[in-house]
């Protein structure tokens, strides 16, 4: 069973966050995950798009997977369809990372059993722009 984390504890997140890597990070701006994306990005966080057939997002160089990034990221935001999060989250574990956040309505067990037996800030299920929101 997906146990998100408190309000409270989604709200130090964003606080503390400054860096998104965007995993599914659409280059068409009436995508969800661009818009998304957009409005974190005016919020002030840094996004990296992480998508192999886009070059630029939101005017940010694109990284084929999250295993290209090579600096610390504070949260990992993914528009990907709930089978692909196993995949994801092997990645996941082998890059300098805090937080796998999958948006609203995508949740995998099998890769929050394996985050979470890592020891790793997962959330699923959640929009990060409506959580931003709410922190306000």
């Amino acid at each position: 069973m997906i146990e998100n984390p408190s309000r409270e504890e989604i709200k130090q997140i964003l606080h503390k966050a400054k860096t998104i890597a965007v995993v599914g990070l659409s280059g068409n701006p009436e995508r969800t995950s661009y818009m998304v994306s957009e409005a974190m990005q005016n919020a002030g966080y840094k996004i990296i798009p992480v998508n192999p057939t886009v070059d630029k997002v939101l005017g940010e160089k694109s990284v084929r997977s999250l295993t290209d990034i090579q600096e610390h990221v504070d949260i990992v935001n993914i528009f990907r369809r709930p089978e692909h999060l196993p995949e994801i989250a092997k990645d996941f574990d082998k890059m300098d990372a805090d937080v796998f956040w999958a948006q609203l309505g995508v949740v995998n067990e099998e890769a929050y059993e394996f985050l979470k037996e890592k020891g790793y800030t997962t959330i699923m299920d959640r929009c990060i722009k409506v959580e931003h929101a709410l922190t306000k």
